[in-house]
C-alpha cells in the first residue's frame, strides 16, 4: 500500500511543493514546529532511511541541502535544523526546520497553524528562492 507521501508526490493529496526534480520531493510540513518546516523525500518509497540506497542517499541529502539554503533565504532564523525520526510514516524522509534556538527542534511543541494563503504565499516565495540556487 502506497504511503502518504507517495500520495502527496503522486497528485492524489495535495501539498505545498516547494521543489521536486526526477528522484526527491519537497514540502511543507502541514503540522509545522517553525515556519518554513519542510519535509524532503525521496521519490522512491523505502521505509527506513538506512535502507535507502547509497547513492540515493546522498542524493537526498544534497537536495534538502539546496531546499535548506532556500529556506533559510524566506524565514528568518539562525540556521536549518535537521532531522530524521522516521517512526511517524513508513517513507524515508528529512525534516529541515528553521532554528532560533535548540529547542525549536522539540516535537513535543505544540505544532503551528497557518491559513492555507499563508501556507501557499510561503511554499512560493520558498520556491522561488530554490529556483535561484
Amino acid at each position: 500500500m502506497a504511503s502518504i507521501f507517495t500520495k502527496i508526490i503522486q497528485g492524489e493529496i495535495p501539498s505545498y511543493k516547494i521543489a521536486e526534480n526526477d528522484d526527491y520531493f519537497a514540502f511543507l510540513d502541514i503540522n509545522p514546529l517553525a515556519k518554513g518546516h519542510t519535509l524532503v523525500i525521496p521519490k522512491k518509497e523505502t521505509d527506513y532511511i538506512f535502507d535507502v540506497e547509497d547513492k540515493e542517499l546522498g542524493g537526498l541529502m544534497v537536495f534538502a541541502k539546496k531546499v535548506g539554503l532556500a529556506i533559510e533565504k524566506v524565514v528568518e532564523c539562525k540556521r536549518i535544523g535537521v532531522t530524521v525520526i522516521g517512526l511517524e510514516v513508513p517513507h524515508a524522509h528529512i525534516h529541515l526546520i528553521p532554528l532560533n534556538s535548540l529547542y525549536d527542534m522539540d516535537f513535543k511543541q505544540p505544532k503551528l497553524s497557518f491559513t492555507n494563503e499563508e501556507y501557499i504565499d510561503l511554499a512560493e516565495r520558498i520556491k522561488h528562492a530554490y529556483s535561484l540556487l
